[in-house]
């Protein structure tokens, strides 16, 4: 095996604003939303909390709720892909236009489009009429898993209590008529009900307009939105305070100055924690990959340990193997969880995730290298991969230890249409492509410590850990 000497890598630095404001484009992709609707929602809000006067010591918390207040929706997309038999996404996009606490025709005409797609009207018309007898259960049951899982993300991220508390109560409504709780009136935290004005803001105002926007929130004012909040609104709109939110540009730059909290680099185990929790966003959109970026993080780690990279490279290497997978975020569960062989245009929206990946994390600027990694761990040394079709030369070692991390992990997992593989069929299968597809010496390094069979040394061989071998 050649002896590789890893490149330098200059540790660089971030501040929280900053990665989670371009992470947050990763969010609006688990429900189709317009780019840039977490950090449009995070002006509107922040504009109606200095106008309410939030005290200073709730503006951090509210800041980074804002931002984060989709950071649960991929742990309900499989099973909102299972109660319509439809795109999960689409329909994600629908429910926030829609008044889903009662039953409207708009409800209707929105599952009739895209629930059981290809199926009959008859076939159509008997899954709208089943879902509509079990509607509160099944509200209930998916934004209690949204709210529960975006709250614990948060606290995971060391954002505190008042953070979480507000991410767990967004769906709550002024009248009780909410979710998880079924909370009223006052007794909804502060900050949630500036949430759901907000999120309501941009929703509306990027598909109708500011107009209708405001409409609407009046006519829910005193059963969704608080009142006072709605007033706000109204009163900030009527003196042109909130329409430079969607006319204007560079929403992420507005958004990190308008962090009220001090500016300061974060520490390494702090930026670990934030790849760490993506990761988690990423692999709880499906139960075949819910290990997916972890198993992938283990196997990358094994190959660098094997190659003596440095401790600084080694350290890039399990963020980019963390995140190499943001761009799952944007492919609907109806591909995710197929049992059966893709279509062309199915392997179309795909093989798409690689780019989405590569474009939200060049967004950090100190995430350059890493995005450009990422955006190659399905590019295979034959030109065979994608999304450029790169080969040999092309791919430095960085990219190549991803690549193989990836199939590995895929090979090892269970996916809708077949089972895991054994490992010793993993090892025969990852050996036939060594030197053709994948890097040789990266397969001989990865292959050595599996012999070793060293479960002490980070990495479980039996458990799961996502690739399609397709190239």
């Amino acid at each position: 095996m050649n002896n590789f000497v890893s490149q330098p890598y200059e540790a660089m630095q971030f501040s929280l604003p900053e990665i989670v404001s371009a992470l947050s484009y990763a969010l609006d992709l688990t429900e189709a939303a317009e780019p840039g609707h977490a950090l449009r929602t995070c002006l509107f809000g922040m504009a109606i909390a200095a106008e309410v006067g939030v005290p200073a010591a709730e503006l951090v918390p509210l800041y980074y709720a804002l931002l984060l207040k989709d950071v649960g929706c991929s742990s309900n997309a499989g099973r909102m892909c299972a109660l319509i038999a439809g795109d999960d996404r689409v329909m994600k996009r629908e429910v926030k236009l829609l008044d889903w606490t009662r039953p409207s025709f708009g409800a209707v005409r929105a599952l009739y489009w895209h629930a059981m797609a290809g199926e009959s009207g008859w076939k159509k018309t008997g899954r709208i009429i089943e879902l509509g007898l079990a509607r509160q259960k099944n509200n209930e049951i998916m934004i209690r898993l949204r709210c529960d899982r975006g709250a614990g993300i948060v606290q995971k991220l060391g954002l505190g209590d008042k953070a979480a508390e507000a991410v767990r109560s967004l769906d709550e409504h002024w009248d009780g008529s909410g979710y998880p709780e079924r909370l009223r009136g006052e007794a909804i935290p502060l900050l949630g009900r500036i949430l759901a004005v907000a999120q309501h803001l941009d929703v509306f105002g990027t598909e109708h307009g500011m107009s209708r926007a405001m409409e609407v929130l009046k006519e829910r004012s005193g059963r969704w939105f608080d009142p006072a909040l709605v007033r706000v609104a109204q009163s900030l709109n009527k003196r042109g305070k909130l329409k430079g939110v969607l006319d204007g540009e560079d929403h992420e730059k507005r958004v990190i100055d308008a962090n009220p909290g001090p500016v300061q680099p974060m520490s390494e185990d702090e930026i670990d924690n934030v790849c760490e929790a993506f990761a988690d966003v990423v692999d709880a959109k499906s139960s075949f990959t819910y290990t997916h970026s972890l198993g992938v993080t283990r196997v990358a780690q094994v190959i660098t340990r094997e190659l003596g990279f440095s401790a600084e490279r080694s350290k890039l290497m399990y963020r980019a193997a963390l995140l190499h997978d943001l761009g799952k975020l944007t492919v609907p569960n109806t591909i995710l969880d197929k049992p059966s062989r893709l279509t062309s245009d199915e392997w179309a929206v795909v093989r798409s995730h690689v780019s989405h990946s590569e474009e939200i994390l060049k967004r950090i600027p100190a995430f350059t290298e890493l995005a450009t990694i990422a955006g190659a761990h399905h590019e295979r040394l034959d030109g065979s991969g994608y999304p450029r079709g790169l080969q040999g030369e092309d791919l430095n070692l960085d990219a190549r230890v991803i690549a193989l991390a990836d199939v590995f992990g895929s090979l090892t997992e269970t996916r809708p249409y077949r089972d895991d593989f054994g490992m010793e069929e993993v090892i025969r299968m990852v050996r036939k492509d060594a030197g053709s597809k994948l890097d040789g010496d990266c397969v001989d390094a990865l292959l050595a410590s599996v012999e070793r069979h060293e479960p002490e040394q980070g990495i479980a061989w039996d458990a799961d850990v996502e690739v399609d071998t397709e190239g």
